[in-house]
């Protein structure tokens, strides 16, 4: 599915005989009934994202709802469950284009059950669309979303305070809710945050500016989307190359080629770079990088290509290459804050399998530190195991030393997974927080 995602936003930033456009993925969330679905629906009809016979179809499935016009909900919620409980219980991806820039949404549920589906789709976001609405406010549910996107490291939120025309768009109503997020934010970290006044069920602010919120003078939600800064400065980040695999061609003509391939994470890479090869902490030098069209002079993030080394050094799939200036190190011991994704508990004493980058280790999950109050929104110490949907810190002992990055610096090599080692079911999303080197 990962695949199919990437090879999605090629497409949408290459269009045929088109300049690439920028690209920015986006996830949504918003607790139940805030109108996310057609607040969703509204974006993609009102850019001219729908399909005529898609439209066609939902507005004879709105008719025999005995909805007036089309009910935009429906362009969203694909799946028969959904259509039928009108909720929103799976990620969906949307993808669409306007005249400045790519997107790709990942539509998340609301429900409480479903937040670990939300962390699936914010896991690659550069931007939450936070939805809240107007007659309730900020609710709990509010605050899991506003804390999972601070610790996956979404640096853009976009607060949607809907249905505005419930409440008469009433500026007073707009401001309370807009100055308590704000603040809700800046607990968690987040310091970009944009609020829209909006009614997504008439299209007000959405990509339309409303006259019925004179007092507004920001942006509509269309525009902030087209704006907001996207992307990171490779060469503002130290260079970092997961192995994906090892390219040992042994033909006539190179007899001794080898190469490793994979997709740059971090940073940027030149021929004749120094590099250090972990966990074995092995240092060489760059001698050649080879893309899909031919050998290159540099790399940066995120293109695939293959390296070529000066040195003949043992390096398999899972190992990392990395600036040999500015490297993490590699320890058996990891700390990290995790999402529990699974009706699988996280308690002390757990084997589990961590998965990082390319590389798959064993583990075990020595403590449970603490976990997040959504209440208080601080972390409290904690010994009990985590259950489906908490957040909280955790130390693992590993089987072979992994190099993580600390999480809120890169966010590629700082993430990991934590998976069941009988089943092969993800148990949870983790951010590294410490990697130290201690030996007992």
């Amino acid at each position: 599915m990962t695949a199919l995602h990437e090879n999605a936003a090629d497409l949408l930033s290459h269009g045929a005989g088109d300049a690439p456009h920028e690209l920015l993925r986006f996830a949504t969330a918003g607790s139940v009934d805030d109108g996310k679905s057609t607040l969703v629906g509204r974006l993609l009809h009102d850019t001219k994202s729908v399909l005529a016979d898609t439209l066609a179809a939902v507005e004879r499935a709105s008719l025999a709802k005995g909805f007036d016009g089309a009910d935009l909900a429906l362009l969203t919620d694909g799946l028969r469950a959904e259509r039928e409980q009108g909720i929103t219980i799976d990620v969906a991806y949307r993808y669409f284009t306007t005249a400045t820039r790519s997107f790709i949404l990942a539509d998340t549920p609301g429900h409480v059950q479903y937040t670990r589906n939300m962390v699936t789709g914010a896991s690659t976001a550069e931007l939450a669309l936070v939805l809240v609405d107007a007659r309730h406010g900020v609710v709990e549910q509010t605050r899991r979303h506003a804390a999972a996107a601070a610790l996956l490291g979404v640096r853009h939120v976009a607060l949607a305070v809907n249905k505005m025309d419930l409440v008469g768009f009433d500026e007073a109503v707009f401001t309370a809710i807009r100055d308590e997020f704000v603040a809700l934010a800046a607990t968690l970290g987040v310091q970009d945050v944009v609020a829209i006044p909006l009614s997504a069920l008439q299209g007000d602010n959405v990509v339309d500016r409303s006259g019925r919120t004179p007092w507004y003078d920001g942006p509509t939600l269309l525009q902030h989307l087209e704006a907001v800064p996207v992307g990171e400065d490779p060469a503002a980040e130290p260079f970092r190359f997961p192995v994906q695999y090892v390219i040992r061609p042994q033909t006539e003509e190179h007899p001794d080629h080898r190469g490793y391939a994979g997709r740059v994470a971090h940073g940027v890479v030149r021929v004749g770079d120094p590099v250090v090869v972990l966990p074995s902490g092995r240092t060489t030098t760059v001698a050649a990088i080879d893309g899909l069209d031919g050998p290159l002079l540099e790399a940066f993030a995120p293109q695939s290509v293959s390296l070529r080394l000066t040195d003949d050094v043992d390096i398999s799939r899972g190992d990392l290459i990395a600036a040999s200036d500015d490297a993490a190190t590699a320890s058996p011991d990891l700390e990290g804050d995790v999402c529990v994704l699974s009706e699988r508990a996280i308690a002390a004493g757990d084997r589990v399998l961590l998965r990082h980058g390319t590389r798959t280790v064993r583990a075990r999950v020595q403590s449970v530190v603490s976990r997040l109050d959504l209440e208080t929104l601080q972390a409290s110490p904690y010994d009990q195991a985590l259950v489906l949907n908490d957040i909280g810190r955790i130390t693992l002992r590993l089987a072979e030393p992994v190099a993580a990055d600390d999480y809120s610096r890169l966010r590629r090599t700082g993430a990991f997974l934590l998976v069941d080692d009988q089943e092969g079911s993800t148990l949870a999303a983790g951010m590294a927080v410490v990697a130290r080197c201690t030996e007992d």
